[in-house]
């Protein structure tokens, strides 16, 4: 990566370590938005910290016109963003102030027991899958008021802060897996009231179809982190992404499918 490349990918991961807003934002050309979230990966790790999945966004068409999206983007996770919630003992809490603009999205979260062929089916996809879940990512922008380009995007972390999985299932207790995670309809609410709503096909038409984008486009950027077994992969907003404030309490119903609903608490 060049020099230039590089202080771009310092001055988001400053902008990030003092939860700040970037003081200047970057022009950036879509096609080396990932060299600098690479090199940013590099500085993740050089930190300590383990890249344990991926989180896919823009995969909910409903949102591509507010943020000029074409296309679904990804971004590395990590052991330091992923929490395991138990959302069936009340609401879990989760501390906003390493956040700057938070908000939160509903999504559906796998494991991959195994990696897909690129140009795999939905079924085939269904065999390389170790347990799905439900989960929110608590997505964040450093750039003021998420006015950004999908460039800038994927370079400010490709918006991902945190991701709370709820209760896995193995895709054997849930009967007829591929036709329910397209058809299920989901609530989103706060402190009891619904804010938006949702369903399976709101993500590309189904969950599934998120990961087989992401395997196909990995195949073509040969240069940039694989897929590999173990990798958790959550797959973009079931709903609107929403702004949460500290003292909120967010939650979910889901009919149609059998996952846990989420109760997160914000500080």
């Amino acid at each position: 990566m060049s020099g230039d490349l590089d202080a771009v990918a310092e001055q988001f991961v400053e902008a990030k370590r003092r939860a700040r807003l970037l003081d200047e934002v970057p022009a950036l050309k879509f096609e080396r938005a990932y060299e600098i979230a690479h090199g940013i990966h590099r500085l993740r790790n050089a930190d300590g910290e383990i890249g344990v999945g991926r989180k896919i966004g823009f995969t909910n068409p409903r949102m591509w016109a507010q943020y000029g999206a074409e296309a679904p983007l990804w971004a590395h996770v990590y052991d330091t963003s992923v929490h395991d919630v138990e959302s069936e003992s009340g609401a879990a809490r989760f501390d906003l102030r390493e956040t700057v603009q938070p908000k939160i999205e509903p999504e559906i979260v796998f494991r991959l027991s195994r990696v897909p062929a690129a140009g795999s089916s939905r079924q085939a996809l269904l065999d390389c899958i170790d347990w799905v879940a439900h989960g929110f990512e608590i997505v964040d922008s450093h750039i003021a008021d998420w006015r950004f380009t999908p460039a800038q995007a994927v370079a400010d972390f490709g918006l991902h802060h945190a991701l709370l999985i709820g209760d896995r299932k193995t895709m054997g207790e849930i009967a007829d897996a591929e036709r329910r995670l397209g058809e299920f309809d989901i609530e989103l609410l706060c402190d009891g009231e619904v804010r938006d709503r949702g369903t399976g096909a709101s993500v590309l038409g189904h969950p599934l179809n998120a990961i087989l984008y992401l395997v196909d486009a990995l195949a073509k950027a040969s240069h940039l982190p694989q897929l590999r077994a173990g990798e958790v992969i959550t797959t973009g907003t079931l709903t609107a992404a929403l702004p949460i404030r500290p003292g909120e309490r967010w939650s979910t119903k889901i009919s149609g499918i059998e996952l846990a609903r989420m109760q997160v608490e914000f500080r």
